[in-house]
């Protein structure tokens, strides 16, 4: 197969040139609400395509790299008191696979537990192009099914207005979840050096 980036030979779909050259990821810290961050490692517009792919066949391979340069590293770093729990947004396969799924399970350590299909939408709505005011009078309507008193840690692929944690936010601390912080693949409102 060819590397998507370069083109060139690889094993993977991504080479390990390209992931070395153009993959190293960041941190980025963003308030959604008062003392609520998410925190992301990719500014929107350097992996764009990369991120799209989630609407391919191959876009699994493709979130696996990008949540083993990004989140994994995060989860080796990370301590607590206790476990915490990595819950992911809308954990669905409406495209064969479920990305925020493959994020959660690259944070699996001592510290932290991913757990699945508990956070789901019953209104499946696309925010992609949409702004801030259709998001708010178009909300997901969260269900969430799992433990209750858990410290969280949510995980989405990409945020952009922050409405989606919010509202996935509200409804865990509904079912008594102490929701720490969010993580995200990309932000869209991060600021390029």
């Amino acid at each position: 197969m060819r590397c998507i980036l370069c083109e060139e030979i690889s094993f993977n779909i991504i080479c390990k040139k390209c992931q070395n050259d153009f993959l190293e990821s960041s941190f980025y810290k963003r308030e959604l609400a008062n003392g609520f961050y998410i925190y992301s490692f990719y500014n929107f517009e350097e992996i764009k395509e990369l991120i799209n792919t989630k609407y391919l066949f191959f876009g699994d391979k493709v979130f696996t790299i990008l949540a083993k340069k990004a989140l994994y590293k995060f989860a080796q770093n990370f301590t607590y008191n206790n476990t915490v729990y990595a819950i992911p947004i809308d954990d669905h396969t409406r495209h064969q696979f479920s990305q925020t799924a493959i994020l959660a399970k690259s944070l699996k350590s001592k510290y932290i537990k991913p757990v699945y299909n508990t956070l789901t939408a019953t209104n499946v709505v696309k925010y992609a192009g949409k702004d801030l005011n259709f998001r708010q009078n178009n909300k997901r309507n969260f269900k969430y099914t799992g433990k209750q008193k858990i410290q969280v840690i949510l995980i989405d692929d990409i945020v952009t207005s922050g409405t989606t944690i919010l509202e996935a936010r509200k409804v865990l601390e509904q079912n008594n979840c102490e929701v720490l912080f969010a993580l995200s693949l990309c932000d869209v409102g991060v600021i390029s050096n």
